[in-house]
């Protein structure tokens, strides 16, 4: 396949740290997906005013745009075993543009969410392509390196983001918010033109699975609406009773078809791998806890503390600036130490973080730094494990099947993400008490009550993830031999 692609520029291909030109160049589409991805959490308090939805419904601003990168993500990685990942990821830059820029002409609810999910395709074919490329251009001994950058680039996404929606929105308007993704994509067509290398063909041949690509979708959407709508639908509804029926039989249809399939969107038998299968459950945890706290603080600081969108966005951002500050030192850890002692510590940082938001979350001026000094030091727990755990989840997978780990990796990180802020949209609708599940006109107690509640909820989800990186197997011959199970075709 790499006679159809574009080679990148020889002067750029010749240097000695050309690796890193290219992990730069993902770490671009990296970036830009995490501001998007923060910067829509600021955005939901002000979203929730101007279409006036209940909290469930403006939920789905975030976690369409999520589940679709999630039914996509592995179709788009199995496509790009076939056909090349480099034409693929351009393309996911200029889907992701499109999709950016007619979010910001949506003049109602639903046509926000069409276009979030039309952007969030684009976004599906970055993501199923990034941890692959930056695998495949760095060595052996530095894919904990390339991978903690990946995550730093991330992070300063994720920390530029709330900060940026802040400003927008105290100053352009939310569409802007939308349309600033729209330069930065097109900086990162023409790099990744330029950079990127070739395909080498792959040794996977084999059909391609219609059906699976046909039921993950549902199956996923099925699942999350019923955690996302429980609140609104009524939990004994038919709606909600039947929903969940369909999403388990979707389900059960889709891994019976992927572990039929020749050449399966996901090869569900990495799972029967316990490290792959314990580094994926503290994965879906981690990024559940991450997100839920993304989702649930924005509303407490600008309902609770009437924050404006630029005091609640940059607040907001020390958290993945910790994080980013700390994810490439969580890949150095690995390098060294394995992922067993840097994921169980991080999970414990973010446990103790979450108990000082409980403790000082009241609603008093003066406790407001502590909540702020809480979500800082919940990044650096963060930071410490989410890079160690993605090297260690990619390190279990064969040679030939780093494509579909990366798959496997990125498809339970969204599902992860989507049932992290469904859970904390319901569970806050519930502690609001309110059938439209509005957050507004409230007081302050109400408020407070049920942000509680959903931090004990994450509290639970991150003791859990820590047990389980207790719980993973050691490397055999220490982490750097390990990592060697990776090669650069």
């Amino acid at each position: 396949m790499a006679g159809k692609e574009p080679p990148p520029l020889p002067a750029i291909a010749r240097l000695k740290s050309y690796r890193w030109f290219v992990v730069g160049t993902v770490c671009i589409g990296a970036c830009m997906g995490q501001i998007d991805a923060s910067m829509t959490q600021v955005l939901l308090p002000r979203l929730e005013v101007e279409f006036g939805a209940r909290l469930s419904s403006v939920s789905w601003i975030a976690v369409a745009y999520l589940l679709a990168m999630a039914s996509f993500t592995p179709i788009f990685g199995r496509l790009a075993d076939m056909f090349g990942r480099k034409l693929l990821y351009l393309g996911g830059f200029l889907l992701f543009i499109i999709g950016s820029g007619l979010c910001g002409f949506a003049t109602d609810l639903p046509t926000l969410i069409f276009f979030r999910i039309l952007q969030s395709v684009g976004a599906a074919l970055l993501t199923s392509n990034s941890i692959a490329i930056v695998v495949m251009a760095t060595g052996p001994a530095e894919h904990g390196r390339g991978l903690g950058l990946q995550s730093a680039a991330q992070a300063i996404g994720l920390g530029a983001g709330p900060a940026i929606g802040g400003l927008i929105l105290d100053t352009l308007g939310w569409q802007w918010a939308f349309w600033i993704n729209v330069p930065m994509g097109l900086i990162g067509i023409l790099l990744g033109w330029l950079t990127l290398p070739q395909t080498k063909s792959s040794p996977r041949t084999g059909r391609f699975d219609w059906y699976g690509a046909l039921l993950i979708a549902p199956a996923l959407t099925a699942v999350v609406a019923v955690l996302n709508e429980g609140h609104a639908w009524g939990f004994t509804s038919p709606a909600l009773i039947g929903c969940l029926f369909f999403g388990i039989l979707c389900l059960v249809l889709f891994v019976r078809a992927e572990r039929r399939a020749t050449a399966p969107l996901l090869d569900l038998h990495l799972l029967t791998k316990r490290a792959f299968l314990l580094g994926n459950a503290a994965n879906f945890l981690s990024y559940a806890v991450l997100f839920g706290v993304f989702f649930l603080i924005p509303f407490v600081l600008v309902r609770i503390y009437d924050d404006s969108a630029l005091a609640a966005g940059l607040r907001l951002s020390i958290l993945p600036i910790t994080l980013g500050l700390l994810a490439p030192v969580g890949g150095a850890l690995y390098d060294r130490l394995g992922a067993r002692t840097p994921t169980s510590c991080g999970m414990l940082i973010c446990i103790a973080s979450l108990a000082m938001i409980y403790a000082f979350l009241d609603g008093s001026a003066e406790n407001l730094p502590l909540v702020t000094l809480a979500l800082a030091i919940f990044g650096v727990g963060q930071g410490l494990f989410i890079s160690p755990n993605t090297s260690a989840i990619m390190s279990t997978a064969p040679p030939e099947q780093t494509g579909q780990a990366g798959s496997v990796l990125n498809v339970v990180r969204l599902i992860g993400m989507s049932t992290g802020i469904a859970g904390a949209s319901t569970l806050f609708a519930l502690g609001l008490g309110r059938a439209d599940g509005s957050t507004l006109g409230l007081p302050t107690a109400s408020l407070v009550a049920a942000s509680r509640d959903v931090i004990l909820l994450l509290g639970g989800l991150a003791a859990l993830a820590g047990l389980i990186s207790l719980l993973r197997p050691a490397p055999p011959q220490g982490p750097r031999t390990d990592a060697a199970r990776y090669t650069t075709e």
